[in-house]
């Protein structure tokens, strides 16, 4: 990844730097989506708690990530981007030392949320940033190392949450954010300009019932095997939640369009085939990066007997391989069609989950899944920047909160509608081949049993089944990612022919 050359002219060189301390939080947020996986058996057993309690831990920080990001990045509009990623840091870093001193699962849980609603304020203030620092011909770059930055930042989850609780304990997961956001802070005080602000009206109505929809869907669907698809509150289950939540979505969509002051979702965005396909296929990445790693990280652990450490180490190549590519793809997204990029790297990125997937059975040796981990590593890094600069080419700045906002919105919910669905296709294919093996019911144990790393070599063998078989659900979607690429249109800007001035100057 590559910032400025010395010969850049002040603007780009700020505009650089700026990005650069943006990059800091943003990757430390994105890590916590997926921190947690390697650490559950260590926090089950410090907590005294079961997989239904460490669960939440995970699906708690996703759902309060994802529920107030349309808001916010309205909100970094009206307010200034810099000064609500600051108080979105702030409430990260401290919320993160509350996690790390929490004795309780109650607490844990709580200390999660505020974390996510910290995260939520941040992110699309990052996206932003480059929106309306960057010239079209520049966004290309910046986008890969923003797109980038979240990409490794979820490979690098497991890895960073093996070493940590091997050699220091889970609570460290949590602790070693605090130096971290500490010097993130300083840097965006120093580096960040304060961008102009845009008043605005808030549109109250679209606040509260998009808030509501989204909470309703997708705790819905991320709760559905906690409550067994059953009664939630009274008679009210959770297919009534999930009902009740589109019809809410549909109210918000309606009140968007007959909103004649300031909506708070511009359905005009949509118009824009590109944002709309690109807003698709991040919904599919955040799927597919969020899901990943769950099957593979229990297959190495509870099959395998490797520690949370040499489990992570085994698909460390993701991120390095991801890492490298990232300077070449954001560049060679300027002067190429994305297209063809985010196209190429999804169908890669699923090709090679599918085989993953449909090596688990056969026990391979284990060195063998260094050379598909490097693979995804690679095809990953195609995508970020490719699908983020489509999206936001030709977004002007008025528009840039908001749709950096849907932006980060649409990939949260691929992420937390992703997490359930897999714990669901887990259980059952497991289940599946368990019963198609004639092994009692109560030797397999399921997911529960999975997750705790207990794995009888009774069931062994439909345990790598029911894993690999889960692995064809994130590589599907990846190959949906890659057909809605191919959608994807050239802009009408030449992005190499267009002036060397920034969009918005502080």
């Amino acid at each position: 990844m590559a910032g400025p050359t010395t010969t850049a002219e002040p603007e780009d060189r700020q505009a650089w730097a700026a990005l650069w301390a943006l990059v800091i939080g943003f990757f430390m947020i994105l890590v916590d989506s997926t921190i947690v996986t390697t650490a559950m058996p260590a926090i089950m057993t410090g907590l005294d708690t079961g997989v239904s309690g460490v669960v939440w831990v995970h699906s708690s920080y996703l759902l309060a990530f994802v529920v107030p990001l349309l808001i916010t990045g309205r909100m970094g509009d009206r307010f200034g981007p810099k000064n609500l990623y600051l108080i979105g840091l702030a409430v990260f870093t401290l919320a993160s030392l509350w996690c790390g001193l929490a004795t309780d699962l109650g607490s844990l849980v709580a200390a999660r949320v505020a974390q996510g609603f910290g995260a939520a304020i941040m992110t699309p203030q990052s996206m932003t940033f480059i929106t309306r620092l960057f010239p079209a011909h520049r966004r290309g770059a910046a986008m890969g190392i923003w797109g980038a930055a979240g990409g490794i930042a979820a490979l690098t989850g497991p890895l960073l949450g093996g070493v940590l609780t091997d050699s220091l304990g889970w609570e460290w997961i949590f602790f070693v954010n605090v130096p971290i956001g500490a010097i993130a802070f300083w840097r965006v005080v120093a580096a960040v300009p304060a961008l102009p602000t845009h008043a605005r009206r808030f549109d109250i109505p679209g606040v509260v019932l998009s808030a509501v929809g989204i909470f309703l869907i997708v705790f819905g669907v991320q709760e559905a095997e906690t409550f067994d698809w059953g009664p939630v509150i009274g008679w009210f289950g959770i297919w009534h939640m999930i009902v009740a939540g589109v019809l809410v979505m549909i109210a918000f969509v309606l009140v968007q369009r007959f909103t004649r002051t300031e909506p708070l979702l511009p359905l005009g965005l949509f118009a824009d085939r590109n944002f709309a396909l690109a807003t698709s296929a991040i919904a599919c990445m955040g799927l597919v990066i969020t899901t990943l790693n769950i099957p593979i990280m229990f297959y190495l652990q509870s099959v395998r007997g490797l520690t949370p450490t040499q489990a992570a180490l085994l698909i460390a190549p993701m991120a390095l391989f991801g890492a490298l590519l990232a300077k070449y793809a954001g560049a060679r997204v300027n002067r190429r069609d994305p297209r063809g990029q985010s196209a190429l790297g999804f169908f890669g990125f699923g090709v090679t989950i599918i085989a993953y997937g449909l090596l688990l059975p056969a026990q391979p040796p284990l060195l063998w899944l260094l050379l598909p981990a490097a693979l995804m590593g690679a095809s990953s890094a195609f995508v970020w920047p490719a699908v983020s600069l489509t999206a936001t080419r030709d977004l002007g700045p008025a528009n840039a909160g908001a749709g950096s906002g849907v932006y980060n919105a649409t990939r949260q919910i691929g992420a937390v509608l992703g997490s359930a669905m897999m714990a669901v296709l887990i259980e059952a294919r497991i289940a599946a081949h368990v019963d198609a093996s004639g092994t009692q019911a109560s030797a397999a144990g399921g997911l529960s049993d999975v997750m705790a790393g207990h794995v009888p070599e009774l069931i062994r063998s439909a345990t790598s089944w029911g894993l690999g078989e889960a692995l064809l659900l994130p590589g599907a979607v990846a190959l949906l990612g890659g057909a809605l690429s191919l959608g994807f249109r050239r802009s009408a800007h030449h992005l190499e022919s267009e002036p060397d001035v920034l969009d918005s100057r502080p």
